[in-house]
């Protein structure tokens, strides 16, 4: 979730200016008032009133009516423009050491604000503040850097502290080979993708399940023309409870035969503002625990998500004094291990939560920790250069693998199109240098079911990589529970271990909570229902194609559809355009990706 990105300190003053107040004249007498003395009485009072006066006029706004708790629907030059006005007044707090006036005015605010819960308000400060605070005072990023991270306001290259590059071994890139169909006698390996269960524990059905905080379905009485949050779950902003979430892994142990497990992260669920590291651990111990003992005798290789970190999205680097992560990874080494990693990983996860090992003869896995990569990560504000070296790292493992004829599957959290800009490009450079060797990408963390198709860097018209981005086990929001099912060539000598098909699978919610069973239904099978011979990156590419030439006609339809897990609202136009245009942008910041796609 984003919902903690907008910098909490803004809460006041951009609420200003959704009603296009002049913030300007306010700014300034906000900043004397924060820089002087604390708040007597006398001011509190004032400010009471002036608050007060505002929070009216909002009320009776209709552009109001569109801020809730995420402030992600305002318009990145509003956002932009705050940013930019308010990053240099807690530089002026931060300087003249007066930070503490910076809680007094949080907090009155959370009081005040009626339309941001205030429960969920304080949990968010008292979360997230230090943290923004010292990402200021020690992030070498000038104000418009930090706004360019924080909410897109400029392209992130614009500034030279966020361009770095990793180094490619000094050997010349092999001649590149497409991969081949099998024979259709070949041996096939079905592989499970599980990512964001999300599980709820606090879960409550017959529950308010449209309230004022993020994650609903948990307390209070549903208004009296709303229904209450049904008991295997509900499509409004709620996870799943356990219950429904066991009832998934039950029938996939009764009806799938899967050889093993790709498991993408995020366990806990979306309360973010309210989490300690005890939560989390309970989420994870939990959730593994039932996991162990549904399937005794299967390996997963798993991937950490945003949602493990306490708070939620933060993993500092080893430059953080502050703050550590290493509670976590210890937790995640024993819990991976115990799920089937062999013992060999578990110096690499106490690291940095990212591993390499061995699946099949000649496949290797290689897991990458994306949260060192992700935009929410406010640590690296600080320093986003290759955070613990991962990707020379993961160049090192490719090579490796190149040398010795090996195929490597990456499977991580968020997809690499959701990275900072850098990480980002860097990544895609990593996939075209070893494209012969890397057979299958799997990601998760964005609930939806999509695909990102990678072209070569010089003939940007030739595809050369896939990365499948699976749906989610959770709900949240407005979506079926769902799992996918890889059929995967292997395991026999010179396999090439890529993906032949995929399976996805959706729990209809709707009818069960109507018929209080579980209902599940193979939604689609990706050869089939996009009429595609193979699933080679030359067939995702054609597939593009066919949807940039008919980007109104049916096939768009049933892509967004599937996205969207069955449970779509409509997609105009433009929608489409936008959707179309992430499939293939594997680049974040690419300006030119989306050339080939018609305007109209």
């Amino acid at each position: 979730m984003k919902v903690t990105s907008c910098l909490l300190v803004v809460l006041y003053l951009l609420t200003i200016y959704v009603t296009r107040i002049d913030v300007r004249s306010i700014l300034q007498n906000s900043i004397d008032q924060l820089v002087s003395n604390s708040f007597d009485d006398d001011k509190l009072n004032l400010m009471h009133s002036s608050i007060s006066s505002y929070r009216h006029r909002l009320e009776h706004s209709t552009k109001f009516q569109a801020l809730r708790w995420s402030l992600r629907k305002l318009k990145n030059d509003e956002l932009c423009e705050f940013c930019d006005l308010m990053v240099p007044v807690i530089r002026i707090l931060i300087e003249t050491n007066r930070t503490s006036h910076l809680d007094d005015v949080l907090l009155f605010i959370c009081k005040e604000y009626k339309k941001i819960e205030q429960n969920v308000c304080i949990g968010a400060v008292h979360e997230y503040k230090d943290a923004v605070l010292e990402t200021i005072t020690t992030s070498p990023l000038n104000n418009k850097g930090l706004c360019a991270i924080a909410f897109q306001c400029e392209p992130q290259f614009d500034f030279p502290l966020l361009k770095w590059n990793v180094t490619l071994p000094d050997k010349p890139k092999p001649q590149p080979k497409p991969p081949q169909p099998p024979s259709p006698e070949s041996p096939k390996l079905t592989v499970l993708h599980l990512s964001d269960i999300h599980i709820d524990f606090a879960y409550k059905p017959g529950s308010s399940a449209d309230c004022p905080e993020p994650l609903c379905c948990r307390a209070g009485q549903p208004a009296p023309n709303q229904t209450g949050a049904g008991f295997w779950g509900d499509y409004r902003s709620c996870d799943i409870p356990y219950w429904t979430a066991e009832g998934l892994l039950k029938r996939i142990v009764e009806i799938e035969n899967i050889d093993f497990i790709y498991y993408t992260g995020d366990l806990p669920p979306h309360n973010v503002w309210n989490q300690s590291r005890s939560d989390q651990l309970y989420s994870i111990r939990t959730i593994n625990q039932l996991l162990t003992e549904l399937f005794p005798n299967k390996t997963f290789y798993s991937a950490v998500g945003n949602h493990e970190a306490a708070p939620c999205n933060m993993y500092p680097t080893p430059n953080i004094r502050s703050d550590n992560i290493s509670w976590l990874y210890e937790v995640l080494a024993d819990n991976w291990i115990k799920l089937g990693l062999s013992a060999d990983t578990r110096e690499s996860i106490l690291q940095g939560a990212f591993y390499t090992t061995i699946v099949r003869p000649g496949l290797r896995l290689i897991s990458l920790n994306m949260n060192y990569c992700a935009q929410e990560n406010f640590w690296l504000f600080i320093n986003s250069t290759d955070p613990l070296n991962q990707l020379q790292w993961f160049i090192q493992w490719l090579q490796y693998a190149e040398d010795h004829e090996e195929k490597v599957h990456i499977i991580g959290h968020h997809p690499p199109n959701s990275c900072l800009t850098a990480f980002s490009w860097n990544y895609y450079k990593i996939v075209n240098r070893y494209e012969n060797t890397i057979a299958g990408q799997f990601f998760g963390h964005i609930h939806a079911d999509e695909f990102t198709v990678f072209y070569d860097e010089i003939d940007q018209k030739r595809p050369v990589s896939i990365a499948y981005i699976g749906p989610s086990v959770t709900t949240y929001s407005h979506l079926n529970p769902g799992y996918r099912i890889f059929t995967i060539d292997g395991n026999y000598p010179g396999s090439s271990y890529w993906v032949l098909d995929h399976r996805t699978v959706i729990m209809n919610l709707t009818a069960t909570n109507l018929y209080n069973q579980t209902i599940f239904l193979d939604e689609y099978n990706a050869r089939d229902a996009y009429e595609m011979k193979y699933l080679f990156p030359n067939d995702w590419n054609d597939l593009i194609e066919r949807l940039q030439n008919d980007i109104d006609g049916p096939l768009m339809s049933l892509i967004y559809k599937y996205s969207r897990k069955s449970q779509s609202i409509d997609c105009d136009h433009d929608c489409r355009r936008a959707l179309l245009c992430k499939l293939k942008s594997a680049r974040f910041e690419d300006p030119h990706a989306c050339d080939s796609i018609p305007p109209f």
